[in-house]
């Protein structure tokens, strides 16, 4: 398999185990001291998979996820590192009530080591954010 079709398939996983909840799944995609930046969607910034794991764990393991990742532009930048941009549709349900619709993209870095692909980094930015609130 090419890096390019490597990497598509790093992102398809990425979607899969979020939206599973499949955490012990989706460490593996990130590298040990990958920096992830939700600012541009009105979150913070967190550095490292293991704090990023137990962040998803608080956040989202009671709700109804759907992530969907297109349209990928990735740039192989050496034959380790590679960039890229996702056009990116989400949607989380609260327990709760309400609901998250949100689009954007997801801009990231990855890097192979061991023959393998990880996300580096990875910056959401947000087009536009639909939200409705639980039912009274």
């Amino acid at each position: 398999m090419d890096d390019i079709e490597a990497l598509k398939r790093l992102k398809a996983r990425y979607c899969r185990t979020l939206d599973t909840k499949d955490w012990d799944g989706m460490r593996p995609i990130f590298a040990d001291d990958a920096v992830v930046d939700t600012t541009g969607s009105g979150g913070g910034v967190i550095t490292g998979a293991d704090a990023f794991m137990t962040f998803l764990r608080e956040h989202l393991a009671d709700h109804v996820t759907v992530h969907h990742c297109h349209m990928p532009e990735i740039t192989l930048t050496s034959p380790s590192t590679a960039t890229g941009i996702w056009a990116m549709e989400d949607r989380i349900r609260w327990a709760g009530g309400g609901e998250l619709i949100g689009f954007g993209h997801y801009h990231e870095t990855y890097e192979k080591t061991g023959g393998t692909w990880r996300i580096k980094t990875t910056t959401l930015t947000r087009l536009r954010l639909d939200m409705t609130e639980p039912a009274p």
